[in-house]
């Protein structure tokens, strides 16, 4: 026993030592030109001042330390951008110092090692996946090939609601719409949606949102150096678990398309057959005279990026939207009178008609501009570089706060208030592709977000059947529904949103 307490003795001399040490370090560095921040701690830095909820407690402290802040959370040296104009230097004017994404434990485990497209260093691999993305995967002819699949999964939506709606049936919407869009991405990736009579929705549905919960989940291990190696919250087992779930219901998958791919060949067939997802991946990986020669671990990951983007993130926004919609019957009023001008009542709206809905397009840049379901671009400096003055050091993690720059009463009137007309007569045509640094919602320049049109045409036609079919009756009588946030990755509700779809015309009456 005696020996364990002089190892602890010395582990306890150790330990204060270096703090000591990184604590004095630390202040010379803090004395170069850095941005304005606020008094830290010894070990945590301001992991303090965060709370629950990052991009909420990022915007407070820019109220008090300006618009571009320094911060340690942790031993990581971090800046925080929060007004257009800052947004703007960083991922523009010096975006070559910032295309890449910092490493984090869970994300690179759960991507093979960061085999993926979206957290993958920026670099040879990164360019040629960020081209196959824009020319083939979600280019507009890829698109446009599969929209007589996401067609199928609005018409399957809709009447999964009037069967809710007939029978009185209350519906979390956000879950309903959950599973519309991963029937939507499965179905574009592997031209099959998931069934919910024999529990794979379901799965498929869980996959995604623990995924989501657990990669949002502060990790000490990113943060605290000495805890560096250490699973100190027991995160690896829950990680192996989710990972093995994707791996076993992706390699099912994977080879099941190999056989389909192989049949066709052997019969001479499929010349004319619409490609989906991964079997454009699958002709890559087959490919020997590609520049960049794609593993199947690089196919699997590229396709958790798919669902995690492309699932989680469309239903949110539908959810807020939906929410923002209850709580402003004139703005409810005023969308549905447009869906009727343009659509009428003899079948639904579909993509081709977006065009034509300039409001409902207005009233989802509202819902992104107050609501985005990425709150915060997250970015790491690849080198030593000076910004607006400030010297910032290489390994450096930035925080673009989207969700304060949609709130700065300096760009926005009335910024809390919900109203769909600004983007029609004071900010116009106000772009969310992140040409504009007043709205980021899909990020912007070389990171920026490459399905923003697939996301756009799918939550834009899913919400503007939910607003010309339905009126929306809250669970329990109340007429407000609450719009607390949730901490996570994503900007989700704190509370689900339960309503009762009440059917107002039938836009299938052949049924």
């Amino acid at each position: 026993m005696a020996d364990y307490q002089g190892y602890f003795l010395l582990f306890i001399i150790w330990l204060i030592s270096t703090i000591l040490v990184r604590t004095i370090l630390k202040r010379k560095q803090n004395k170069s030109n850095l941005p304005p921040t606020p008094l830290s701690l010894p070990i945590i830095g301001h992991l303090h001042l965060l709370g629950p909820i990052p991009h909420q407690a990022f915007h407070k402290l820019s109220t008090r330390y300006g618009p571009i802040m320094h911060l340690f959370l942790g031993s990581v040296p971090c800046v925080i951008a929060s007004t257009p104009e800052t947004a703007k230097e960083f991922l523009k004017t010096q975006e070559t110092y910032f295309s890449n994404r910092p490493q984090s434990s869970s994300v690179d485990y759960l991507t093979y090692g960061s085999q993926d497209f979206s957290f993958a260093p920026y670099g040879p691999y990164w360019k040629f996946m960020k081209k196959i993305c824009m020319s083939q995967l979600l280019g507009g002819h890829t698109l446009t090939q599969l929209l007589p699949l996401r067609r199928q999964e609005t018409t399957r939506f809709v009447k999964l609601l009037i069967k809710k709606g007939e029978e009185n049936e209350a519906v979390d919407v956000g879950g309903v719409l959950m599973t519309l869009s991963n029937n939507v991405v499965s179905r574009m990736i592997m031209s099959r949606s998931f069934c919910e009579s024999d529990g794979e929705a379901d799965a498929v549905r869980k996959l995604v949102q623990d995924t989501a919960h657990l990669t949002g989940k502060f990790n000490v291990s990113d943060f605290i150096w000495f805890f560096k190696n250490w699973d100190v919250q027991g995160f690896g087992k829950r990680l192996k678990e989710i990972r093995d779930r994707f791996d076993s219901m992706m390699e099912r998958m994977i080879k099941e398309h190999q056989e389909e791919r192989r049949r066709r060949k052997e019969v001479g067939g499929g010349d004319g057959q619409i490609k989906d997802l991964l079997d454009i991946l699958l002709d890559i990986l087959e490919d020997e005279s590609s520049e960049i020669n794609l593993t199947m671990e690089n196919i699997k990951a590229f396709i958790l990026d798919i669902f995690m983007a492309g699932t989680d993130t469309s239903a949110l926004t539908i959810e807020w939207a939906l929410s923002e919609l209850i709580n402003n019957p004139l703005v409810m009023d005023k969308a549905r009178q447009e869906i009727n001008d343009v659509v009428g009542n003899n079948r639904i709206v579909e993509e081709s008609d977006l065009i034509n809905l300039p409001y409902l397009q207005a009233l989802v840049k509202e819902t992104l501009r107050i609501h985005p379901t990425g709150p915060l671009i997250v970015r790491e400096s690849s080198e030593n570089c000076s910004i607006l003055g400030y010297e910032i050091q290489a390994k450096t993690q930035l925080f673009v706060n989207v969700w304060a720059i949609g709130r700065d009463p300096n760009h926005w009137a009335n910024p809390l208030e919900f109203r769909p007309e600004r983007f029609i007569s004071e900010v116009g045509n106000l772009d969310v592709r992140g040409q504009h640094f007043h709205l980021l919602p899909f990020g912007s320049g070389r990171r920026g977000c490459p399905g923003t049109s697939l996301a756009l045409q799918v939550v834009q036609t899913n919400l503007a059947v939910m607003i010309q079919c339905f009126e929306w009756k809250i669970k329990g009588g109340s007429v407000i529904v609450d719009m607390e946030e949730k901490p996570g990755l994503t900007l989700s509700r704190a509370h689900p949103l339960i309503c009762v779809p009440v059917l107002r015309f039938d836009p299938f009456p052949s049924m």
